[in-house]
């Protein structure tokens, strides 16, 4: 019958042991598909950034010279919302005004036509009523002028194709103040922005492509490595049989605060006061307590009470060393040993510890604690003396008025 119940938990570990290795296969596999969509976002995202800061140099030409002039020719009309900037040469021919917002709508039906991407420029000020946001584009507007982003993008299905989006503000110069000096823009201002728009059907298409070949590569790994877990396991697990060891586990924390219970603390209290006394080191030794315990229990309720020493424990150990050790000696009250620590030095260490308690209330409580400090003496005899000295002077603490550090 033991061995049947052996074979029934070996069979289990086996189990358990190849569900978390697929679960953690499976973490990282999932883990490859996200980054490698994240990857294919940020390419987006650079080759937005290329167009846009490509479109706000050649807008920073066009201002630096003031506009542009060119032929009025078949097609080619006045700027309604520039009034007296066309100009007749000697030849008779007129000159028309392109300023870089005209020249930016000009150039982006050029790259539509051609099918590369499209973008717009636009304002919550509108000039041109034709430059209105969209719903995206006015939110990125207003994100812009209140500080809270200094870009937008996302992936938009649109006419059952997928878009990559991307706007980023347009900030006023003073070679803007020309053409928008009615608007009462300061320079530093935002007066607009540009987005960009372009089909990312194809990324989408090579991203769900290199899903696949994660999916399928990942569901081969964990079958194989599956395989060879259940043969090496069911190998060892037929000479752990044999063997038949008995392994015994040892309880040593509270259940409560997952600190040392108190008999792992004195134990250690033990083995570090035989140390300090061999190689004639110091040692602390502090009691911490509760101020009012038994009030917060009687009126909050135990439930409340057991918050209290969870959340005092954790305060406590936010001040002890790597090498200190803390535990739970008993109700309400702590066992703190400090090795290598002077009396000055553990004194110290009480105060920073009382005030990290008393930092903000526990289940609506404010909470603090009297500690009582003590350090190895030449006539302690065993750990008994350094805890009782500790206590004597914790309980001075107390009927002091508590809330302190007391000392022997």
């Amino acid at each position: 019958m033991q061995a049947i119940g052996e074979k029934s938990i070996y069979k289990t570990f086996i189990l358990s042991t190849g569900l978390v290795i697929a679960l953690i296969l499976a973490g990282i596999f999932f883990n490859m598909a996200i980054r490698t969509r994240q990857l294919v976002n940020e390419e987006s995202l650079i080759r937005a950034r290329i167009v846009f800061n490509t479109i706000l140099l050649t807008r920073k030409w066009n201002a630096d010279y003031g506009g542009v002039y060119v032929e009025k020719k078949k097609g080619v009309e006045s700027n309604p919302y520039l009034r007296g900037t066309d100009v007749r040469t000697d030849d008779g021919k007129i000159l028309v005004l392109r300023n870089p917002a005209l020249m930016t709508r000009e150039i982006s039906e050029y790259a539509r036509k051609e099918g590369l991407f499209t973008f717009h420029i636009t304002s919550l000020k509108l000039v041109n009523p034709s430059n209105k946001p969209d719903e995206f584009e006015e939110k990125a507007l207003k994100q812009f002028e209140s500080g809270a982003a200094k870009e937008a993008f996302i992936t938009e299905r649109i006419n059952d194709r997928s878009y990559f989006r991307y706007m980023a503000p347009l900030f006023v110069d003073s070679a803007c103040l020309q053409c928008h000096q009615g608007q009462q823009y300061n320079v530093g201002d935002v007066r607009g922005g540009i987005s960009i728009s372009f089909d990312a059907g194809e990324m989408e298409s090579r991203l769900k492509s290199e899903t696949m070949t994660i999916v399928v590569f990942g569901l081969l790994s964990t079958a194989v490595l599956a395989a060879l877990i259940y043969y090496f396991m069911s190998r060892l697990i037929r000479r752990l049989a044999e063997a038949r060891q008995t392994i015994e586990k040892i309880a040593i924390t509270d259940e409560l605060t997952g600190l040392f219970n108190r008999r792992h603390i004195l134990s250690r209290f033990n083995e570090e006061f035989q140390q300090a006394r061999r190689l004639n080191k110091n040692l602390g030794c502090l009691i911490a307590d509760i101020d009012h315990f038994k009030t917060i229990n009687d009126s909050r309720g135990h439930l409340a009470g057991d918050e209290v020493l969870k959340e005092v424990s954790r305060r406590i150990s936010r001040s002890v060393r790597i090498y200190d050790i803390l535990g739970r000696y008993g109700g309400e009250e702590f066992l703190i040993l400090l090795p290598d620590t002077t009396l000055d030095q553990a004194w110290h260490f009480a105060e920073r510890t009382r005030m990290y308690v008393k930092e903000g209330d526990i289940t609506g409580n404010r909470v603090t604690i009297c500690l009582g400090v003590t350090c190895l003496q030449e006539q302690d005899q065993s750990i008994d003396d350094m805890i009782k000295r500790a206590d004597d002077v914790l309980y001075r603490a107390k009927n002091a008025g508590r809330d302190r550090v007391e000392w022997a």
